[in-house]
């Protein structure tokens, strides 16, 4: 498993729970400071042994998996910074095989992905992705709409061809 995004380890941690025998979860994180806070939480929920966190730019990162041989991914999860989205995007294709599932996280935004105004830093980059998503040959792809205590959002489920 991949994830990209870690914050304080949250998911890390929910999909740590889920691995097969014999699986591995990487994560990638830009900041040293949640990933301090992500090793710590990560650690007490006894799941440790299961998660590498990579520190640094996730660009920097998936380029250095793709330079090791890395195997490829089975699940990428995508919770990032949304500018770059469509990269992370193409790199979870790269580094994953035919099946591979890939949920991206945020991709609706509050709306701000029908009126880029809303936000100009972020709804570029997911505005890109989901046109990535619907028009990219090696993806399968939609998108489900949620709406919680968190706001109105969603997230993209694909399917690498």
């Amino acid at each position: 498993m991949l994830e990209i995004g870690t914050l304080a380890g949250f998911s890390t941690i929910w999909m740590a729970q889920g691995l097969p025998d014999g699986g591995r979860l990487l994560t990638c994180e830009y900041l040293p400071k949640h990933a301090d806070v992500a090793r710590a939480n990560v650690d007490s929920a006894g799941l440790g042994h299961l998660v590498e966190i990579r520190v640094g730019a996730a660009l920097d990162t998936l380029q250095a998996l793709a330079d090791e041989g890395a195997e490829p991914f089975d699940f990428v999860f995508i919770d990032a910074d949304k500018e770059n989205n469509p990269h992370y995007l193409d790199w979870a294709i790269r580094l994953g095989r035919p099946g591979t599932a890939v949920v991206m996280d945020n991709v609706v935004w509050e709306g701000a992905v029908l009126d880029q105004s809303m936000d100009t830093v972020n709804a570029p980059g997911i505005i890109s992705a989901l046109t990535m998503l619907g028009e990219d040959p090696r993806l399968d792809a939609t998108v489900i709409q949620t709406v919680g205590s968190k706001g109105w959002d969603g997230f993209a489920l694909a399917r690498v061809l």
